[in-house]
């Protein structure tokens, strides 16, 4: 029966997420999982839908650095241990107005990558002494290039991308495995107002795929996996070509 702290944990990805955690298999007893999130009137009933299998909840605003560093550690002091961590929580923004407003653009950028590299912190330091666990960050294919449309979240997810890349380099062979997951887009209420197409996936196929990349030994995962096609042609499009071709170069 392995632990699992869950931050973002009302995200529809993450809650589903948990959900396939807290099922029992016929061989094993369901994991035993702590959630955390921002809204407490969510966070409360996935713990109702989730039941016996949440051994804690924590409500806390991510960009609160101090509160959520004291959320974090009464988790482990109450577990003991994390086995599984999962970062999930994260907001697009708006675009245009992060254009003009540097309140906006702070907003998008504190809570996409400065909290996330708080949390890593206080995280990696109270599972140094473990012999093993596995923290797992959602971030997205957005971090791959910069486009009109969402570069102020693809800037934050790109610095994200990069710390974990160092960080899973300095942790590599001691134990503590550092997964990367790249997102494509996914009809959820976080993209509520998109315009969705053939792009989009399901909660309930990316949930499952990344439950599945945790049991993985590879690090970096695209999610779906056909955007690791998609996007290594987009990162290497000479600016020019980039340029011309409006469905990725316009708003």
């Amino acid at each position: 029966m392995s632990t699992i702290l869950i931050l973002g944990a009302t995200s529809a990805v993450a809650g589903q997420i948990a959900e396939l955690y807290g099922e029992a298999s016929p061989v094993a007893q369901p994991h035993r999982i702590y959630l955390m999130g921002r809204r407490e009137d969510a966070v409360n009933a996935l713990s109702e839908r989730l039941g016996d299998v949440v051994v804690g909840t924590a409500c806390v605003d991510f960009v609160d650095l101090p509160a959520t560093q004291v959320c974090i550690r009464q988790a482990y002091d109450q577990m003991g241990s994390f086995d599984y961590v999962l970062i999930a929580h994260g907001v697009i923004g708006d675009q245009i107005e992060s254009e003009r407003s540097v309140e906006e653009a702070l907003t998008v950028i504190e809570v996409n990558y400065t909290s996330v590299v708080a949390q890593l912190v206080t995280l990696t330091t109270l599972m140094k002494n473990q012999p093993s666990g596995k923290i797992g960050v959602i971030t997205s294919v957005a971090g791959d290039r910069g486009r009109p449309r969402n570069y102020t979240y693809g800037a934050a997810k790109g610095a994200l991308n990069t710390y974990l890349q160092g960080l899973r380099s300095v942790k590599w062979g001691s134990g503590l495995e550092v997964y990367t997951f790249k997102l494509g887009p996914v009809d959820s209420p976080m993209t509520v107002d998109h315009e969705k197409n053939f792009s989009f996936s399901t909660v309930g196929t990316v949930a499952e795929k990344i439950v599945q990349a945790f049991e993985s030994h590879r690090y970096v995962h695209y999610i779906p996996g056909y955007w690791w096609f998609v996007m290594w042609v987009v990162r290497w499009l000479p600016e020019p070509v980039f340029q011309k071709l409006g469905f990725l170069s316009d708003r």
